[in-house]
């Protein structure tokens, strides 16, 4: 693959359980191609009994971290209900699809919420500043929830020490590039800002495959 298509990262090549093909971790998607790399299949592969798109399970166990290994002190938390229930995500407080699960989230009960700030300078040049902002106000979890209900930030210059720098390198290393990236508790990293029902069923299926995983320990 490298060969065929310089300059291309493939960092993992392994055998399929489909139609012989060879399944290669290419600039961080899944492709298929036949031993020869004489054709290179990119898209998705479902079952069509299930409707299970199987590259996409597929994708996400790759891409699944270990959620003892967050750094949730670089987070700030919100507790809704009893929150038994968590996931974390990476934010950027001008990001119009943050603004859109935030008024999802809004409408979630029974859950834990670890909130990175990942400002996007390239796409919002004013989000850092507004980060640091949110981060040095005195109830960080009430400052966000305030700026995206009013679009009022906390009275402060934003001059105290913030993780935002650490939380970058954090969000590369886990390879999230846009936001909202959300991390749930079995690992899975899911890019988007996902509608209530869709947001609902992956936190727990998150929760019960984060079970699953520590009852095979």
């Amino acid at each position: 693959l490298e060969e065929k298509f310089p300059g291309a990262a493939v960092t993992s090549v392994s055998k399929s359980p489909y139609f012989g093909l060879y399944e290669a971790q290419f600039d961080d998607r899944i492709v298929y191609t036949d031993a020869k790399v004489t054709y290179v299949l990119v898209g998705a592969i479902y079952d069509a009994s299930t409707k299970q798109n199987l590259t996409d399970a597929r994708q996400r166990e790759l891409n699944r971290v270990a959620w003892d290994s967050l750094p949730l002190d670089l987070a700030f938390k919100r507790v809704k209900g009893k929150g038994t229930r968590k996931f974390a995500m990476f934010s950027d407080p001008d990001c119009p699809f943050c603004k859109r699960i935030e008024n999802d989230i809004k409408r979630l009960d029974d859950v834990t919420i670890y909130t990175f700030l990942f400002p996007i300078d390239q796409l919002h040049p004013d989000a850092s500043r507004k980060a640091a902002v949110i981060w040095c106000a005195g109830d960080r979890a009430k400052a966000w929830d305030t700026f995206f209900e009013a679009g009022t930030l906390p009275d402060n210059k934003g001059e105290c020490a913030t993780p935002i720098k650490d939380t970058a390198l954090l969000g590369n290393r886990l390879r999230v590039s846009a936001t909202p990236t959300l991390v749930f508790a079995d690992g899975s990293v899911v890019p988007g800002a996902l509608p209530l029902a869709q947001l609902e069923s992956e936190i727990n299926k998150g929760e019960a495959e984060a079970k699953r995983l520590a009852a095979k320990k």
